[in-house]
């Protein structure tokens, strides 16, 4: 006799209600229950991390997690990255650094480096150095590409999103503001 358990999530912002076996994994519910195939599957031990999605914000190596265990949480998955048909910047950066061959370790990558980038972005802590992304993808295993190419995908995605926020403590796309006490319309003389 099976032990099923009712749970409830969001997976890509979805509500998902579902009867789920006790010994089930995220990564078997996430593909076979609810159909997000891009989660994949490699080495089924938390090594190669293919798998990793992200609960709650944090990345999971979902061949580790029971689904059970998943119950009412918020599960990102590489699906989710992107707005319908065009790409997320991160994905884009991939794309544009040559950062797949095969793709089988690319959503793993990608939801790492998207946790990790928002992280960072939370915190206020800036783009991340050559030395710092390098230690990350150290994290999963690419057996085609090498790490070059993805090294360079997160630091592009990395500076990207710091020059669309702008300067720290200003809102991007603000202008200027004007020197003290110059009536607004006026133009500052300078010395």
């Amino acid at each position: 006799m099976k032990d099923m358990h009712r749970i409830s999530l969001r997976v890509n912002g979805r509500g998902h209600e579902l009867a789920v076996e006790a010994r089930r994994t995220l990564a078997d519910m996430l593909r076979h229950d609810l159909g997000y195939t891009g989660t994949h599957l490699g080495c089924e031990h938390g090594i190669c991390g293919a798998c990793t999605v992200l609960v709650d914000g944090c990345p999971v190596r979902s061949c580790l997690m029971f689904g059970v265990q998943a119950d009412g949480t918020e599960v990102s998955t590489v699906e989710g990255l992107s707005a319908g048909e065009d790409l997320s910047d991160l994905q884009q950066a991939f794309s544009d650094h040559h950062a797949l061959q095969c793709g089988f370790c690319t959503p793993g990558f990608l939801m790492l480096a998207e946790a990790y980038l928002a992280q960072r972005d939370a915190g206020g802590s800036g783009p991340p150095t050559e030395a710092e992304v390098r230690e990350l993808v150290a994290a999963n295993l690419c057996r085609c590409t090498g790490y070059q190419g993805i090294i360079e995908a997160v630091l592009a995605t990395a500076g990207g999103r710091q020059r669309a926020a702008g300067p720290p403590g200003t809102a991007p796309d603000t202008p200027p503001a004007a020197a003290p006490d110059t009536p607004p319309g006026a133009a500052a003389s300078g010395p």
